[in-house]
């Protein structure tokens, strides 16, 4: 098997502080409570996530996948860069990995803390919390069926980010959180029922101030397949604590 690529080294920041992060992860129950709100299936949400607070998003009536953008509060130039993300750490995210910011920046601006899925690789080589794939949109849907569909997460974060001044050029490639893939023996993207229960959370620990944006997937119910006909509605809960 070949090795990877890119490997950390002593004292590389790809090396999140194990003790620290940990602690911080470990602790966000009892940390204050400075913001909480819902954002509803088919829908997105942008908002300020301050550097030192943790963000937890949280699946509030079971299996649901939304898809995330984060840029520099400051500077929108300076954004998730979801491929070097990739590359540095891997194609699907887990606790100690680290956002990574896109060029000429490259620093780490968020680092995730808390993960109650813990999915792991399983047998279908598949993993949770996609980087992977991208968000769906309407010009691809167009594409591939001839329907009009506004509802895309690519939509949703335009609209969302609108209020900030930014645009549909400002949204770029996503983490799918909660999101299960994979490759095939052919090296085709699939995608597998979501695992998340009612009560599951990600969490992430802001490092520089940032503007967060989430689109939730218009598919609805993510247990069944995509285009399944029966769906729920479950809706995503987002919180942020401040020590």
């Amino acid at each position: 098997m070949p090795t990877p690529l890119y490997q950390a080294t002593t004292g590389s920041p790809l090396l999140a502080d194990r003790e620290f992060y940990g602690r911080i992860g470990s602790e966000v129950e009892e940390l204050r409570l400075v913001e909480k709100f819902i954002v509803p299936i088919r829908s997105g949400k942008a908002w300020p996530v301050r550097a030192g607070q943790v963000c937890r998003v949280v699946a509030v009536e079971g299996p649901q996948v939304v898809d995330f953008n984060a840029w520099n509060l400051h500077n929108p130039r300076e954004r998730f860069w979801a491929a070097r993300t990739k590359q540095l750490h891997s194609a699907h995210m887990k606790v100690f990995d680290r956002f990574w910011s896109c060029l000429p920046y490259l620093r780490p601006i968020a680092t995730i803390t808390g993960d109650s899925l813990n999915y792991g690789v399983d047998a279908d080589g598949a993993g949770c919390h996609d980087l992977l794939g991208t968000r769906c949109d309407p010009y691809v849907h167009k594409m591939l069926t001839g329907e009009e569909l506004d509802v895309c997460c690519h939509s949703n974060l335009v609209r969302a980010v609108a209020p900030y001044r930014l645009n549909e050029l400002d949204v770029h490639d996503v983490l799918n959180i909660f999101q299960v893939t994979g490759l095939t023996e052919t090296h085709q993207y699939f995608v597998k029922p979501c695992p998340a229960k009612k009560g599951d959370y990600f969490d992430f620990f802001a490092e520089i101030d940032l503007l967060c944006a989430i689109s939730v997937c218009p598919h609805g119910d993510m247990s069944i397949p995509i285009w399944g006909a029966k769906r729920r509605r479950p809706d995503l809960d987002l919180s942020a604590y401040r020590g």
